[in-house]
């Protein structure tokens, strides 16, 4: 049986970004509480608005698609918080934030596809950057559910996935960003992924 190896997780950007935020994100997790909404509510209405995000991007609308990612995806964070003040807190919340977050994260990618394919953005060289990109998201995921499984820590990484929403979201408001930040992200996932392999490794002793 694999030992408990799990450290002090190390500073990230979206760490910082959920303590900053937390002031912001708390009337809206009070008014969700008002109204009886529990946090697995919130995260299927978060969904909701993922999938509106890109479907609203298959439909060729790039700026409307960021702007509903920019408002709607802090959902992605307030469902947590409202657990955690409400004492709602469930094995089944996890797992379910957790799935519908990778469903959130297809619904985003496979509109980002259409959208490319249906454009001939750079033939097919923005489709090819977007499936790399798209499964460099699902990798990073699944290193730091599979190794938190077995009982390691693994939150480090360049890009998780508030870093990779923020920047799809400017990507798609400023249309113009949305090639280099596609390429941005198939290749630093990746490199993101190999970070957390080697995080595990280094936890387990090089062995």
């Amino acid at each position: 049986m694999v030992q408990e190896k799990k450290k002090k997780g190390r500073w990230s950007f979206s760490s910082w970004c959920r303590g900053w935020s937390r002031p912001l994100l708390m009337p809206v997790a009070e008014l969700f509480a008002r109204h009886n909404i529990s946090p697995n509510g919130v995260t299927l209405l978060g969904l909701f608005f993922y999938a509106l995000s890109g479907l609203v991007l298959a439909l060729g609308h790039s700026t409307a698609s960021g702007l509903i990612l920019a408002i709607f995806g802090p959902l992605d964070a307030v469902d947590g918080l409202l657990a955690r003040e409400h004492g709602n807190q469930s094995r089944f919340g996890a797992f379910l934030d957790s799935t519908m977050d990778r469903y959130a994260e297809f619904f985003l990618f496979a509109g980002l596809l259409i959208y490319l394919w249906g454009n001939g953005h750079h033939g097919i060289l923005g489709p090819l950057m977007v499936l790399t990109a798209m499964t460099g998201s699902l990798l990073v995921s699944y290193t730091r559910a599979r190794a938190e499984a077995l009982g390691y820590s693994c939150t480090v990484g360049i890009l998780t996935r508030f870093e990779r929403l923020v920047l799809l979201a400017v990507g798609l408001i400023f249309n113009f960003l949305l090639v280099p930040v596609l390429v941005i992200l198939a290749f630093f996932t990746h490199v993101t992924a190999v970070q957390r392999i080697w995080h595990v490794y280094k936890q387990e002793g090089g062995k």
